[in-house]
């Protein structure tokens, strides 16, 4: 199976649970609880990433305000937060393999998680139909 064949079965696995933001961000919630990553088309859009820059245990994100950076070899990329929250864990593997976010996006490649401030922004979110209807959108 092609890595891509292996990305697009990713996103039907987790088709159901997950919500995109415009800025290639993805949320999977669990109540009050939310884990955030980089989606499959935006670490393909970064490139390789190769450092991680993420808040700390504790400290709040808000939505639509940098929460993070990635850092390619060609570029490093601002993270916009896609919910408000308060963060409850971050991805400490990251740290020594910073590939993880291009080879797993959606499993071990996780960014953080967050106590969900408002559960009800995440209905500003896009599911995943719409977000492919976006990216193919970008791709015109």
């Amino acid at each position: 199976m092609s890595k891509k064949a292996k990305s697009r079965a990713h996103e039907s696995e987790v088709a159901t649970v997950m919500r995109f933001s415009d800025a290639h961000v993805w949320v999977r919630a669990d109540a009050d609880r939310a884990q955030i990553g980089i989606s499959d088309q935006g670490q393909h859009a970064i490139g390789e990433i190769i450092a991680v820059e993420l808040p700390d245990v504790g400290d709040t994100i808000e939505k639509g305000e940098p929460f993070g950076e990635l850092e390619s070899v060609r570029t490093v990329h601002e993270l916009v937060a896609p919910v408000t929250g308060t963060v409850r864990a971050v991805n400490g593997d990251l740290e020594d393999h910073a590939a993880l976010a291009n080879e797993d996006p959606y499993h071990d490649g996780w960014l953080i998680e967050i106590e969900l401030d408002d559960e009800s922004e995440l209905e500003d979110l896009m599911a995943t139909e719409e977000y492919e209807d976006f990216v193919a959108g970008d791709e015109d």
